[in-house]
């Protein structure tokens, strides 16, 4: 925890020492002491929550995304300190329903130290805000983790947690020179009964032979920030933060359209959780391909050790929700949210060699929690989700570009091609610059 908790705490235990030495007692409530099994103020993570729609409202009250009753919100060893949306009104509506909530179960007063914004970055200065959690625009989540990251917090960011791998390596960057635990919400590796870890730890342990093809069944994907063309006439509403909303792209007018999802293309949100699986099936999550090349118009991905990754489904095949499906020399496993399957079958019956081992975890938000606790490396940490994107994007480039591209993941650039390079970026506009 930073310092300024830790006074907190020392405060508190030379408090509680001065109480007992004066002659009339003072009661304070139990949740304060930490009592009947309550975590004191002083012991719980400050979290702030950008993004508060659907996804980011789930992550905060109790949602699909959070696999435990109640959100964020009714977890003992959390304080949510403060909420953020671009849309004002729904700001202030997450704080009445926090401190109604808080009310309620602790009883007493409002809490006059939650907070409402509508701009990230004045959010990030409350030196009490421990961790963000962003579910934000597409456009503007890795952004604001990387914003987080410098202002010294710990970040749980949805997807897309990049739209540009020179973004995505800036973020990796800040995390590390900052000491910044990171969590992408690629729960797949946590969740789901545990069906995507046991389906590494097959393919990692040599179940199915050696590896040869991986099916991703998502294309390559992107982001063009070029906008429609907007009605000039409309007025920004006062309930809408539109600079906030537009950050660190190139300015455009108002349009009436605060979505989270716009500009992208090649469904860049789901497309990152089949990558995360892919590249954590393969054993990559620190490097990349070296080759990006092109099937029947999909990504072909090649890497140094000649595995090749097919951004589309296995031969005859549809489309399954956010896995992957591996091929070795002795069978295939296929792997997705609604099961775990293997041709032949008696493959899922294999015991992994230890080198099989992967990381272990069965709540997302619990690791992440965990891990601002203990500053240990979470499930799905910055580095790893970065590569794990950047797989998309690249496939996307490669698209655009209709050619093979040849790939240092070391460097993270392409090889002898200017153009390829050239979109690997993308400037932000001024007042959202990093400097």
């Amino acid at each position: 925890m930073k310092t300024g908790r830790q006074d907190r705490r020392s405060f508190l235990r030379c408090g509680l020492g001065a109480v007992a030495a004066v002659a009339t007692p003072i009661v304070l409530p139990g949740h304060v002491l930490g009592r009947n099994g309550q975590t004191p103020p002083s012991e719980r993570i400050g979290m702030g929550f950008a993004g508060l729609g659907g996804q980011g409202g789930g992550h905060l009250f109790g949602g699909a995304w959070t696999y435990l009753p109640g959100g964020y919100l009714a977890r003992k060893d959390v304080r949510v300190l403060a909420l953020c949306d671009v849309q004002r009104s729904r700001a202030e509506g997450a704080k009445q329903r926090v401190q109604q909530y808080y009310q309620e179960r602790f009883g007493g007063q409002t809490d006059p130290g939650i907070s409402a914004h509508d701009d990230f970055r004045e959010m990030i200065l409350r030196d009490d805000i421990d961790a963000v959690l962003i579910a934000a625009s597409y456009h503007a989540q890795g952004f604001l983790a990387l914003l987080a990251a410098r202002a010294g917090k710990d970040i749980y960011c949805e997807k897309p947690t990049s739209i540009t791998i020179r973004w995505g390596r800036a973020l990796v960057e800040a995390c590390q020179r900052h000491g910044r635990i990171f969590q992408a919400g690629t729960q797949q590796r946590s969740e789901y009964e545990g069906r995507f870890r046991r389906a590494v730890e097959l393919v990692r342990g040599g179940a199915i032979g050696t590896l040869r093809t991986v099916y991703a069944y998502q294309e390559g994907g992107g982001f063009s920030p070029a906008p429609p063309e907007p009605d000039r006439g409309q007025a920004i509403p006062p309930d809408i933060n539109w600079d906030a909303y537009v950050g660190p792209l190139p300015w455009f007018p108002f349009d009436n359209n605060t979505s989270g999802h716009r500009f992208g293309w090649g469904d860049i949100n789901w497309g990152q959780h089949h990558y995360d699986i892919v590249q954590w099936g393969i054993g990559a999550d620190d490097t990349g391909p070296v080759e990006i090349g092109l099937q029947d118009g999909r990504p072909l991905l090649t890497y140094a050790d000649g595995v090749q990754v097919v951004g589309g489904n296995y031969p005859g095949e549809g489309w399954i929700p956010g896995g992957a499906c591996f091929v070795g020399t002795r069978g295939r496993i296929v792997v997705h949210r609604d099961g775990l399957t293997a041709d032949p079958p008696e493959l899922l019956w294999e015991t992994p060699d230890p080198k099989g081992y992967v990381y272990y975890s069965d709540s997302h938000s619990g690791n992440f929690l965990d891990c601002v606790r203990t500053r240990q490396r979470t499930i799905c940490d910055a580095e790893t989700s970065h590569r794990g994107n950047s797989l998309l994007l690249l496939g996307g480039i490669a698209q655009r570009l209709n050619r093979t591209l040849r790939w240092d993941p070391q460097r993270e650039q392409f090889i002898d091609d200017e153009q390829a390079n050239r979109m690997l970026s993308l400037a932000p506009r001024e007042g959202w610059t990093l400097g």
